[in-house]
């Protein structure tokens, strides 16, 4: 196995060479259900087209819309969300306000239900949460594009990027949870979140209920490796994790206080050259 960080560049794995990933790359496409064809990832014009990267031999994922594989999240969320057999469409980017109107951010996906008149019935709210990155990643990504059919085996000599998993937290997903979770609770809405396995790791523990008594689940997801080294890596949901909305924002907005010895020990480190004469 290569040390290059780039685990998937437009859908498919850097080491593959078949028709598709050849095309992809030389168009800048993507595979997973992007609002158009081509990868918009950071730009429309020059598309930073990574999917997913490869830290510590562990894959992560860093763009939001490499869960959207063959409407997997999906349709996890609806059976969440509704009865079987209930008929729905999923929305993209649906803006939510406050009372006064004022904006409270898009929510990633909402399943619409309806019924036989085309009437709405219910909904629920579908977050995805990939993760940040820390280091260039358009290095490694322009070095690799330059000879994908060569570079996609080669070692790569140069930094490699990092998730981020405390900023991912921090940044994106407790304000996911919190200012729009606020608003969907009110109206007693179901919430879900797709993540990561390595992402859900780094979270804190949470209590878990019974499925009917919960409002919101964590879809947890990992890649797994194809049967055919040219295809994409397979989107697989390994657990369902059923929670209470206040519950969880109360774990992922409070740090676990570490051990009070070492950070006094620390101090002591700090005031020894200040306190101990020349």
């Amino acid at each position: 196995m290569t040390n290059h960080p780039l685990l998937e560049v437009f859908g498919y794995p850097t080491t593959a060479s078949s028709k598709e990933a050849v095309e992809h790359r030389k168009h800048r496409l993507c595979p997973f259900g992007n609002r158009v064809p081509e990868c918009t990832k950071n730009s429309v014009e020059n598309p930073l087209g990574v999917c997913s990267i490869r830290h510590d031999g562990d894959p992560a994922i860093i763009c939001p819309i490499r869960f959207r594989q063959d409407d997997l999240v999906m349709s996890d969320a609806a059976e969440f969300f509704f009865v079987p057999d209930t008929r729905y469409v999923t929305l993209s980017e649906v803006r939510l306000q406050t009372k006064q109107g004022y904006p409270a951010g898009n929510i990633d996906m909402v399943l619409v239900a309806f019924d036989e008149r085309g009437r709405v019935t219910d909904f629920g709210a579908l977050e995805v949460q990939s993760v940040y990155i820390s280091g260039n990643l358009s290095q490694a990504f322009q070095w690799f594009m330059e000879n994908p059919k060569k570079r996609g085996t080669e070692t790569w000599s140069g930094r490699s990027p990092r998730p981020d998993y405390l900023s991912s937290s921090r940044k994106r997903l407790v304000p996911q949870l919190s200012y729009k979770g606020h608003i969907l609770n009110q109206w007693n809405k179901k919430q879900a979140v797709a993540i990561h396995s390595r992402f859900f790791d780094t979270l804190p523990h949470f209590d878990e209920v019974p499925k009917e008594e919960a409002d919101l689940v964590w879809l947890v997801y990992e890649l797994g490796e194809p049967e055919n080294p040219n295809q994409s890596l397979q989107l697989t949901k390994i657990r369902s994790v059923y929670t209470k909305w206040s519950q969880a924002l109360r774990k992922v907005q409070t740090p676990e206080a570490g051990d009070l010895g070492t950070f006094e020990s620390h101090l002591q480190s700090m005031i020894d050259p200040i306190l101990t004469p020349e």
